[in-house]
C-alpha cells in the first residue's frame, strides 16, 4: 500500500488532484491509515495510471469515468494506444515508450502488472516533461530509440567493466568514458543546459535512474575515467603540481560548469559583442570557475590552451569548442564598454 503524499509525488500530481478523482468516483483509496490517509493498492494505482494516458489522449474526465465503468476496461489496447500516441512523439518519452511496452506485454500476456511496475510507468509519465518543454525534446536526440539503443548497449558495457573491477584509469574504462561523453554531447544536441538538465533528473528521479541503469556510482565510474583521459594529454604540458590540483578538483562544480557554458553559447548565438558588459560578466565567472579547477597562475591557462590546440580531442563531451573558448579569451582581454 502507499499513502496519498507519495502516490501524488511519483505520478506527479499534487494530492489535491487526487482528492478531486476520489470526489468525483474516479480513483477511490482501497483503504485508509489510522490516522485518516488515504492508502493505494496496486490496482488503485494501475487505475490512475489508465486515467492519467487517458487525459493525455485529450479525454475529459467524465468520459473517463464512462470508459474505466466498462466490465473490462482494455487495458492492453489502452498502453497500445499510448505506445502509438509516444511512437508519434518519441522524441519526448522514448524512455516512457519503453516502459510501456513492457507493461503492454505483461497484459497481453494475462499477468497483472505489481505496484512497483504501475508506479514506475507513472514516473516516466511525469518525468521528461517536468525537465524540458516539447519543443526541447523534439530538438533532443537522446530521447530517439536508436540512441536509446545504443545507451543501453554503452551502460551494460559499463557496468560489465565496473563488476570485473577494472580501475577508472584503465585504458579500456577511458574509452568507455569518451564513448559515453561523446554520445552525452551528441544525445543532448551539444546543449549543455540540456545534460545539467538530465543529470538533474537522474538525481531526481529514482525511476528514471532505475530504468536507465544509471548509478550515481556508475556516473562518478565515468566522470574519474574521463578525467584520467584528459589528464593523460594534460601530463605532456602540465608539472606534477598542477596536475595534482587538476586531479584534486576534477569533477566538481559539474552543473555550475554546464550552466555557464550555456549562458556563454546564448551570448554568442545572440551575436553579443567581447566588450558587452553581460559577455564580460560571463568571462569574469569562466575564469574564477578555471581557477578553482586549475589553480590562478597565468602560466597554467597558457600551457591548458597550447594542450587543446595541439589535442582537440581534449574537448570532445565538453560542451566547450574552440570558438567559445577564443570568444572568452577575447571578453577577457577587452576594455569594459563605455
Amino acid at each position: 500500500m502507499i499513502r496519498v503524499g507519495e502516490l501524488a509525488r511519483r505520478a506527479g500530481l499534487t494530492v489535491r488532484a487526487l482528492h478531486h478523482y476520489d470526489s468525483l468516483g474516479l480513483l477511490k483509496p482501497s483503504a485508509r491509515a489510522e490516522s485518516g490517509y488515504r492508502l493505494y493498492n496496486a490496482a488503485d494505482v494501475a487505475r490512475l495510471h489508465q486515467i492519467q494516458a487517458l487525459r493525455r489522449f485529450g479525454m475529459p474526465l467524465a468520459r473517463i469515468a464512462a470508459f474505466l465503468a466498462q466490465p473490462e476496461p482494455p487495458l492492453a489496447d489502452l498502453v497500445a494506444r499510448q505506445i502509438a500516441a509516444l511512437d508519434r512523439q518519441i522524441a519526448q518519452a522514448a524512455v516512457l515508450r519503453g516502459q510501456l511496452a513492457q507493461l503492454q506485454q505483461q497484459l497481453a500476456g494475462g499477468e497483472q502488472p505489481g505496484l512497483a511496475d504501475w508506479l514506475a510507468a507513472l514516473e516516466r509519465m511525469a518525468g521528461y516533461e517536468q525537465y524540458f518543454s516539447k519543443e526541447e525534446l523534439a530538438a533532443l536526440p537522446l530521447a530517439g530509440s536508436a540512441a536509446q539503443r545504443e545507451w543501453a548497449a554503452l551502460v551494460a558495457a559499463v557496468h560489465a567493466l565496473m563488476a570485473q573491477g577494472a580501475q577508472a584509469d584503465s585504458e579500456a574504462a577511458q574509452t568507455l568514458a569518451r564513448q559515453w561523453m561523446s554520445m552525452l554531447e551528441r544525445g543532448t544536441a551539444a546543449n549543455p543546459d540540456f545534460a545539467r538538465r538530465l543529470n538533474a533528473m537522474l538525481a531526481d528521479r529514482p525511476a528514471a535512474r532505475a530504468h536507465s541503469g544509471i548509478s550515481p556510482a556508475m556516473q562518478h565510474y565515468v566522470a574519474q575515467a574521463f578525467s584520467a583521459f584528459k589528464l593523460t594529454l594534460y601530463a605532456e604540458y602540465l608539472d606534477e603540481a598542477e596536475l595534482a590540483h587538476m586531479r584534486a578538483h576534477s569533477g566538481t562544480q559539474t552543473d555550475a560548469w554546464l550552466t555557464l557554458i550555456a549562458a556563454v553559447q546564448q551570448q554568442m548565438a545572440a551575436g553579443a559583442a567581447p566588450h558587452d558588459s553581460r559577455t564580460q560578466e560571463l568571462a569574469r565567472q569562466w575564469l574564477a570557475l578555471f581557477q578553482r579547477h586549475a589553480g590562478a597562475d597565468p602560466a597554467t591557462r597558457e600551457k591548458l590552451r597550447r594542450a587543446h590546440e595541439a589535442h582537440p580531442i581534449l574537448l570532445s563531451g565538453t560542451w566547450i569548442t574552440p570558438a567559445l573558448l577564443a570568444y572568452l579569451r577575447t571578453a577577457l582581454a577587452a576594455p569594459p564598454a563605455a
